[in-house]
């Protein structure tokens, strides 16, 4: 899935979405994936299936990834990651962190606003949102909401770079949880709840009731030991290493500390694609302990840096 996209000479990428693993799945794939080549080729999905199309104008060599897993629990959730896939491709390349944000905070409520206009009763559809922007130069940008990640593998092992937008951590921010809870709830075991996602709102403002807007998660909010992770930064991704885009479906086990612990094996010392196929592989033939039905989406990217003799790609016409 996802093949055939070109992302130049700076990265290798790789992409896939499931309905999931093991005998028994959901009945849809609720999740989406977004991602726009260096030519301004994209591709995502759409009833599941994948669709392709050109973004006019696109900038050469610049390139944009993103997950996003649908709340099926509240109903419409495949249909709210949809939304928010096709309205990525209409969001200009950004360079700017600020820029970005302001795209997509707008998107947000543009499309909260096209949900509720329906009237349908039931709670508001909802999906994470999880991206990176690549501008050809500078450092690419990370823009998070939700409980999908972004992950750095390396040999010795692997660090988030996104903190999970669940009760938990708005716990945590309000003093009432230490770090080694935290990361034991958070990191060790899994509780399908979440605190905030795209177009369904927050409740990090106020813990009461659900807020219209998105709260972003920074160094003014965050306790001492997730500050450096704020939810909307650049990044600096190391040539080193492999980084992992994923919905919560990876996860959702009784043990994701011990199937976490696996991904350097898988996607170290591979190419992108490789490392995903093993990753998926590993999903089938030696599942985690307790995993539970849940759709499955990864993109595994490695960066270089570019090389002397190396030239930009033509102009998108």
């Amino acid at each position: 899935m996802f093949e055939g996209l070109q992302f130049g000479p700076r990265l290798d990428v790789a992409a896939r979405s499931s309905i999931g693993a093991g005998p028994v799945t959901r009945a849809e794939n609720q999740d989406n994936c977004v991602l726009v080549g260096a030519d301004g080729h994209a591709a995502l999905l759409r009833g599941g299936a994948e669709l392709r199309q050109r973004v006019p104008g696109w900038p050469a060599g610049h390139v944009r990834l993103a997950v996003l897993d649908g709340m099926g629990g509240h109903g419409h959730g495949r249909e709210a990651a949809e939304a928010a896939a096709e309205g990525l491709l209409a969001i200009p390349a950004c360079s700017d962190i600020g820029v970005l944000s302001a795209h997509l905070d707008a998107l947000h409520a543009a499309l909260q606003a096209r949900f509720d206009a329906l009237g349908e009763h039931g709670p508001r559809p909802g999906t994470t949102l999880t991206l990176l922007e690549i501008p050809p130069l500078g450092a690419p940008l990370l823009w998070h909401a939700g409980d999908s990640r972004l992950v750095e593998i390396q040999p010795a092992g692997v660090a988030p770079l996104t903190v999970d937008h669940v009760p938990t951590t708005a716990y945590a921010m309000l003093g009432l949880l230490g770090e080694a809870d935290w990361r034991r709830q958070v990191h060790g075991e899994h509780w399908p709840q979440i605190a905030q996602a795209f177009i369904l709102g927050n409740t990090f403002a106020d813990p009461r009731h659900l807020e219209d807007g998105l709260f972003a998660l920074d160094a003014g909010n965050l306790p001492p030991w997730l500050r450096a992770l704020p939810d909307r930064r650049a990044v600096s991704l190391r040539p080193d290493c492999s980084y992992l885009l994923a919905t919560d479906g990876f996860w959702s086990c009784a043990d994701q500390a011990e199937f976490v612990a696996r991904w350097p094996r898988l996607l170290c010392g591979h190419g992108a694609a490789d490392g995903l196929e093993a990753l998926f592989a590993e999903m089938e033939e030696r599942p985690p302990v307790g995993l539970q039905p849940d759709n499955l989406t990864a993109i595994v990217l490695r960066f270089r840096p570019f090389r002397r003799d190396e030239t930009a790609l033509p102009a998108n016409n």
